[in-house]
């Protein structure tokens, strides 16, 4: 919901595993053509999948899994900080006291804003601490102490007070203009501003947790560079993040438009991965903006969010005929029925959850094949997924693929690498992964 508040949780960490390449025969030339002709992409992912040992792959599917039912508690804590919100009236005391405070209309949704996240903010800390705080440490990804992870939540609070105050006012105005037709203008105010959120919070709001400097790496850095000119990003230094002193997953981006394309990666991944996995990330990462994926996610979310406005609405009027005198809500104008519009959208984000998960799965398998014509690193590909294996289930079912994942799961990616490096054999090398022991 908002950037980096205590809502959201720490980066993905990864570990590294190392295959073991097979020996190459006294005649190279005959010794390709035969394993050209005998080389399988399916046995190949098998083969890769069978190098993590079963104890990680039992602590990644636990801790993926864990977070389904954290969807779930999530959606519950949610709905039930917005009804105690309503049924106590404390969302029209907090009206009322902005109403004495001022005339202006937009200063008092302003301050409604500040309150109600405040609110929010404290009610769902219990689950927000176990959640990106003590279960991170649990399973080993977090790198944090309290204090410095706490101090970060705060700072979050404040980025996410700023933005909630401006969207609030800007959405509470439209609704104030147009009290029959808000759901059509709330969406397209919702597209925007989700545009405008996506467009600064990597350049501007992602600095103020992490510290951006020059990569230095020469090898690495005129590597990335080569791929981005091949790709017309208008780039000329690479940046690295220190999120190590966060966490131990890695990451990496390529964000921006207008003169502020920048292109960053984190020094996790720098020091966890090899250059042929960082070419495999990176290239994936500037398929996203390649493909434009920015902005064709906000139009496919905005058609949903349309469906989703449009059901606010029926939904929102029957519920205030029903309870709102009850609650003290005047109508959609007011914003003590903020809590309201916010138990709606929960609920239908929390039942729209597979069809989110798959729209974005499709940009990342988009992105996934992307990169690989980019980097070339079909091996490099693997390697990356399955550390990303240390934290998403490896070789999840078809339908808890489809209903939990917004990535495609280890064993695809794996399976798309192996098919690319069939297709172009004899190019990349023969390397294959050998099987772990435990």
């Amino acid at each position: 919901m908002f950037s980096r508040p205590i809502f959201i949780g720490l980066l993905c960490c990864l570990i590294s595993l190392r295959p073991v390449q097979a020996q190459v025969s006294p005649s190279p030339i005959s010794s390709t053509a035969e394993a050209v002709k005998s080389f399988d992409p399916v046995e190949a992912t098998k083969a890769w999948l069978s190098t993590v040992p079963a104890d990680k792959r039992a602590k990644s599917d636990a801790y993926f899994e864990g977070g389904y039912w954290l969807i779930l508690w999530n959606f519950l804590a949610g709905a039930a900080i917005a009804i105690f919100l309503l049924a106590s009236k404390w969302s029209a005391r907090l009206r009322d006291f902005a109403e004495r405070t001022t005339n202006s209309k937009s200063i008092q949704v302003a301050i409604y804003a500040v309150g109600y996240v405040l609110i929010v903010a404290v009610l769902s800390f219990p689950l927000a601490f176990y959640q990106l705080f003590l279960r991170e440490h649990q399973y080993g990804f977090a790198t944090q102490t309290f204090g410095p992870w706490f101090v970060e939540q705060l700072l979050g609070l404040v980025v996410a007070l700023i933005a909630s105050s401006v969207a609030l006012v800007v959405f509470f105005g439209v609704f104030r203009r147009a009290p029959k037709s808000w759901w059509l203008w709330g969406t397209l105010v919702a597209v925007v501003l989700s545009f405008i959120g996506n467009f600064i919070a990597p350049i501007y709001v992602e600095p103020l947790f992490n510290t951006y400097q020059p990569l230095t790496d020469a090898k690495i850095r005129d590597s990335i560079l080569a791929m981005a000119r091949a790709n017309e990003i208008p780039v000329k230094q690479i940046f690295e993040v220190d999120a190590s002193r966060q966490t131990t997953r890695v990451s990496a981006n390529v964000a921006g438009m207008l003169g502020t394309t920048r292109i960053a990666l984190n020094d996790n991944l720098l020091k966890q991965c090899t250059l042929p996995e960082i070419r495999a990330v990176m290239a994936h990462e500037m398929g996203h903006y390649v493909l434009n994926h920015g902005a064709k996610l906000t139009i496919y979310f905005g058609v949903v969010a349309l469906v989703g406005f449009g059901i606010a609405n029926v939904v929102f009027d029957w519920a205030l005929r029903r309870w709102g005198q009850r609650w003290d809500v005047r109508g959609i104008a007011d914003p003590a029925g903020f809590p309201l519009l916010m138990l709606i959208f929960l609920t239908f984000a929390f039942l729209m959850t597979p069809v989110l998960n798959s729209i974005t799965r499709v940009t990342e398998r988009e992105a996934d094949q992307f990169g690989i014509n980019t980097s070339r690193e079909p091996d490099g590909e693997a390697k990356v997924a399955l550390k990303l294996g240390a934290y998403r289930k490896l070789d999840p079912s078809p339908l808890e693929e489809f209903i939990f994942f917004d990535h495609p799961s280890g064993r695809a990616r794996i399976q798309m690498a192996m098919d690319w490096k069939a297709a172009h054999l004899p190019c990349g090398n023969l390397d294959a992964p050998e099987p772990a022991t435990d």
